[in-house]
C-alpha cells in the first residue's frame, strides 16, 4: 500500500511538472484595460479575452476590483485569479490586468506607458472632465499600446497626440500594419528577422 501511494504521489507531480513544460508561452499579455471614476463608475473599458464575455460580468467584476483597490495604497492585487495593477490620480483609477502568472513588471510597465501617454495629452490634468473631452485620444493612446491583448509598445512617447498636432494617418496606420503583419510570422520564428531590420 506504501508503495502505492507513493507512486501515485510521483504521477500526480509528474504530471504537475508536465503541465508547466507544455504550458505555451503566449504573447497575449493584457486581458483588460480600465478606467473608473471614483465612483467606480466605467469610464472605459477594453477586454481582450472571454474571461467576462457579458457586459454584466464585466461591471461585476468592475465593481469588485473597484471595492477592493480605491481605499488602499498597494499597486498590485491579485483578485479572482488575475494579476491586477493600478493607479489612482484625482478622481481616476486606472488598471492593467493579466493573468495570475503574469509579469507585474511587464503589466506595470503598459499601466505607466498609458498614464504618461494621457498626461502629456491632457497636459498634466488628468482628471475625469479632461479624460471625457479627449476620448479619441484615449482610444489611439491605448490601441497603440496594447493592440488585440499583446503589448505593442510600454516606453512610448505620445507628444504627438496632444492637440491639435495629431500624428500622420499614414505613419500610424503604417506601424500598426507592420505589427500586425509581424505577429502572423511569429509562430514560424521570423520575428527575430523582423526586429533586426527594425521593420
Amino acid at each position: 500500500n506504501d508503495t502505492m501511494i507513493m507512486i501515485c504521489l510521483a504521477s500526480c507531480s509528474l504530471n504537475k511538472i508536465q503541465h508547466c513544460i507544455h504550458q505555451e508561452p503566449t504573447l497575449y499579455t493584457v486581458k483588460a484595460v480600465l478606467i473608473l471614476d471614483n465612483d467606480g463608475e466605467r469610464l472605459y473599458a477594453k477586454y481582450y479575452d472571454e474571461t467576462y464575455p457579458t457586459v454584466k460580468e464585466q461591471k461585476a467584476f468592475e465593481k469588485n476590483i473597484f471595492n477592493k483597490t480605491h481605499r488602499t495604497d498597494s499597486e498590485i492585487a491579485l483578485l479572482e485569479g488575475l494579476t491586477v495593477v493600478y493607479k489612482s490620480n484625482i478622481d481616476l483609477y486606472f488598471y492593467v490586468i493579466g493573468s495570475s502568472h503574469e509579469n507585474e513588471l511587464m503589466l506595470m510597465s503598459v499601466l505607466n506607458c498609458l498614464f504618461d501617454s494621457l498626461s502629456q495629452m491632457l497636459r498634466k490634468n488628468v482628471e475625469r472632465r479632461a479624460l471625457l473631452e479627449n476620448m479619441e485620444g484615449l482610444f489611439l493612446a491605448v490601441d497603440e499600446i496594447v493592440d488585440g491583448g499583446c503589448v505593442f509598445s510600454s516606453s512610448m512617447s505620445f507628444d504627438s497626440l496632444t492637440k491639435p498636432t495629431f500624428p500622420s494617418r499614414l505613419d500610424a496606420f503604417k506601424d500598426i500594419t507592420l505589427w500586425r503583419t509581424a505577429k502572423l510570422f511569429i509562430p514560424l520564428g521570423v520575428f527575430p528577422i523582423l526586429l533586426h531590420y527594425n521593420l
